[in-house]
């Protein structure tokens, strides 16, 4: 039996996305668990645009070790439907409908990286955004990936 957690979403359907995201950078509503289960938070937001900053931890690597895909995916897809959702609407709010990753170079455990979404488009019922993962000391390109994301009320 699973929790039923809907009630704990940090989104408030009477602000905007972008509002909602400043709440949660300011500590005025909780992160979404994803997001302290992998290892990132969100330290920017403005209209178009999210920045995550996080670390693969060990629990995050696969049978030879390197950080998992998933993690990867999970990272960018936070920043692209972070950037998303910060063009939207109060009682508006965007899923990902389609996820396309291209890994670069792995990401060492333990190393800071930040994600950063920009959007492309935000019409009234799609969105779509690209996002890149780059290491913080080194400026290096890990990751890249694209989304065309839902837009529902």
């Amino acid at each position: 039996m699973t929790k039923d957690t809907s009630s704990d979403a940090p989104l408030s359907p009477e602000l905007s996305g972008l509002d909602n995201l400043l709440r949660i950078i300011n500590g005025e509503a909780p992160e979404p668990p994803i997001w302290a289960a992998m290892g990132y938070s969100m330290i920017h937001a403005a209209h178009g645009t999210v920045t995550l900053r996080g670390a693969p931890k060990s629990d995050h690597t696969n049978l030879v070790g390197s950080t998992h895909g998933g993690w990867y995916a999970t990272l960018l897809d936070s920043a692209l439907g972070g950037a998303v959702n910060s063009t939207s609407k109060p009682g508006e709010h965007s899923l990902t409908l389609e996820l396309k990753v291209n890994i670069i170079r792995p990401i060492p455990v333990g190393m800071d990286v930040e994600a950063v979404g920009e959007v492309d488009h935000a019409g009234r019922r799609t969105g779509v955004a690209h996002a890149r993962i780059t290491g913080v000391e080194d400026g290096k390109l890990y990751a890249t990936a694209s989304t065309t994301m839902l837009t529902i009320s």
